[in-house]
């Protein structure tokens, strides 16, 4: 029983969420960063060279990012191992189940399973990633169960597994939005009138996310939403949710960076750049076999959290705020969310890079100096 769980638990949890991911990276992520850059192009040129290329990005950026829900559910079905038309039907069914929800009014559903706002009063709050994440598992696995089992497939095997895609959707969507949106209230309501201790409790947590394996950039997709967003203006705590935004960046920052500067002894350039630009995720094995070593960015992460709520004010929305300092996608969705200031470039600066590399370091070598672990315990596996 136990093994089974386990194998229950990464399929699902780890492989199909790790999947969901990178679904979300070559859809919503590359699209948030060409709309990024387009953006910065057009506020600092006249040039028409570079304005045109800017155009081209922005075209670049609304198609991917309207195709995340189709990444998602290919993403996934294709982790599962799922046939080909299976996988490929699993397109709609991310789609779908991405764009599905429930319409919220006075913290009651208004709306079952709907894609707009139809009820006139209200707020449309879209399941997105984790309506995608249930309704795509349960449609490839049913899927798979009639794929390539008889004479007509290409007819049977398309339309089960959308038609239980649309079920799973349909059922499941609206309660995802209920508890995201409650999620995202609280979480936006708490650092509004708290933003000290929600500065260092969602930097620690969202950062220690990240270096799970499982997906931050998923669970931040789905709190820190464009209906999360909205939601929280209409309730008067915008400001905290974006504030709680920054935070998780700021959080995933420092274990990012943090874990690439301590070990740079026994990994050198290559497990610099893995871990800074890559992923803190490398670290598990390490971290499963002596658990101390996770202190010291974890440590950075709750310092400089209330830096960021109360004295930088860094805001960040999306999956951008549980990606950290992979492909530089966290200070870049600071960039995308905030007005441009003095202020925000140096606490990118300070909070996401260099604090992260200073603190995780010398806490680093504290422990070290009192045993808890020595230098090797961080080196990564060939």
């Amino acid at each position: 029983m136990k093994e089974k769980l386990k194998a229950f638990g990464k399929r699902y949890f780890i492989d199909a969420m790790g999947a969901m991911a990178l679904g979300l990276f070559a859809s919503l992520l590359i699209g948030t960063i060409f709309g990024t850059v387009a953006d910065l192009i057009t506020k600092n040129t006249t040039a028409s060279a570079l304005l045109w290329i800017a155009s081209c990005f922005t075209t670049v950026a609304s198609y991917a990012k309207a195709a995340t829900g189709m990444a998602i559910g290919v993403a996934i079905a294709y982790k599962l191992g799922a046939k080909p038309l299976v996988v490929f039907s699993c397109a709609a069914v991310g789609a779908m189940s991405n764009a599905m929800g429930a319409v919220m009014n006075g913290g009651a559903i208004a709306a079952w399973a709907s894609t707009s706002n139809t009820v006139g009063e209200g707020i449309f709050y879209s399941a997105g990633p984790a309506g995608a994440f249930f309704a795509v598992i349960i449609a490839a696995e049913i899927g798979q169960l009639v794929a390539g089992k008889t004479k007509v497939d290409i007819l049977v095997t398309p339309v089960v597994t959308l038609l239980v895609g649309f079920a799973a959707s349909w059922l499941l969507c609206p309660l995802v939005s209920y508890v995201m949106y409650y999620l995202g209230v609280f979480i936006a309501t708490a650092t509004t009138f708290a933003p000290f201790w929600m500065g260092i409790a969602v930097s620690v947590v969202v950062g220690v996310i990240l270096t799970l394996p499982i997906s931050s950039a998923a669970i931040c997709a789905m709190i820190f939403s464009a209906s999360a967003l909205t939601a929280a203006e209409a309730a008067g705590t915008a400001t905290g949710l974006l504030l709680a935004g920054g935070a998780a960046t700021v959080g995933c920052c420092a274990q990012m960076v943090g874990f690439a500067v301590m070990s740079f002894r026994v990994n050198g350039w290559g497990g610099l750049v893995s871990q800074g630009l890559g992923t803190s995720m490398l670290q598990m094995p390490n971290i499963c076999r002596k658990p101390q070593v996770w202190i010291a960015p974890t440590l950075a992460a709750a310092v400089l959290g209330p830096f960021s709520t109360l004295l930088f004010k860094l805001e960040c929305t999306g999956v951008s705020a549980g990606m950290g300092t992979c492909g530089m996608v966290g200070p870049i969705g600071i960039i995308s969310t905030m007005e441009h200031s003095a202020m925000m470039w140096l606490g990118i600066l300070v909070l996401c890079i260099v604090a992260p590399a200073v603190l995780s370091l010398l806490f680093s070598l504290l422990m070290e100096k009192l045993g808890w672990y020595s230098k090797e315990d961080l080196r990564l596996a060939d």
